[in-house]
């Protein structure tokens, strides 16, 4: 199988990492902090353990898995990969200068991906000098579990870029969806305006947390509620997600909800500081 290099090893990359790895690909994972380095080994090894409780792999199979994957803090252990994927922060200065680097880094058929989930893949691309081997790879969390995989093509992503993607993403056990260059894709065009107005709901009285999530999973089916979604994807990024689609589609309704503005700034980003629309009892 081919070699793949993650950029990032939070909770997207060391999934990606994952999932990568145990369909036999060779793994550079890397990061500039080696001790979150370690703490990324440490979860896909409590991921695997876990799969392995639960019969879906065999019970060597960990440490084969994790003998696929290597760790560094250089962006050079993805010089020789044929596939790099980008899971770093949602911070369009910190990926302009990720892929400016990879371009020049890697050999000239490797293809980048982004698994950013609102930054525009053309710009993202423009960085480089190969915009046709630039697409979006959208995984979703937790990404071992979640079948999902948003393929995105930027203005320039070539055809034969995306059919490899596709393909890739698919021999994974994935299912890739094909989607185009605007601001929050398809998931989270769709996806964080109704987060956002569950949390004016909460703003303006109209019900507590509780109340509102049970509606949407009692009434609307959702196995979790919008605002205990917010909480897992973090409040940040979401306010994050949210500027980039109104400041890319100039729309007022993507407008983020004061509240969202002021649990950010006193930082309740949910459930990675313990505290957001729920308590959960780490800070």
């Amino acid at each position: 199988m081919s070699r793949i290099a993650v950029i990032g090893s939070g909770t997207m990359g060391n999934g990606i990492a994952h999932v990568f790895a145990q369909h036999g690909h060779e793994v550079a994972l890397i990061d500039v902090n080696q001790a979150a380095l370690d703490k990324a080994v440490g979860t896909i090894q409590g991921n695997l353990d876990r799969q392995v409780k639960k019969g879906t792999i065999a019970p060597e199979a960990p440490a084969e898995i994790l003998g696929r994957i290597t760790t560094g803090t250089e962006l050079g252990a993805a010089k020789s990969a044929a596939l790099v994927i980008e899971a770093a922060s949602e911070n369009p200065v910190t990926k302009f200068d990720i892929f400016a680097k990879l371009d020049q880094l890697c050999v000239p058929d490797t293809i980048l991906a982004s698994n950013t989930s609102s930054i525009s893949i053309t710009e993202i691309a423009a960085r480089t000098r190969r915009p046709g081997q630039v697409i979006g790879m959208h995984f979703m969390n937790p990404v071992p579990v979640m079948q999902l995989v948003e393929v995105i093509r930027g203005h320039a992503t070539s055809d034969a870029t995306t059919k490899t993607v596709m393909e890739m993403a698919a021999a994974l056990g994935k299912t890739p969806v094909e989607v185009n260059d605007y601001p929050g894709f398809v998931a989270n065009r769709i996806l964080m305006p109704m987060i956002n107005e569950a949390i004016f709901c909460v703003f303006e009285h109209v019900a507590a947390p509780e109340a509102i999530d049970t509606v949407m999973k009692l009434g609307m089916a959702h196995p979790m509620g919008p605002l205990a979604l917010a909480d897992f994807i973090g409040l940040d990024v979401c306010l994050a997600i949210l500027d980039v689609l109104h400041q890319g589609l100039g729309d007022d309704k993507y407008r983020a909800c004061p509240l969202l503005k002021k649990m950010v700034a006193a930082g309740d980003l949910g459930r990675k500081s313990g505290r957001g629309f729920y308590n959960y009892g780490k800070a």
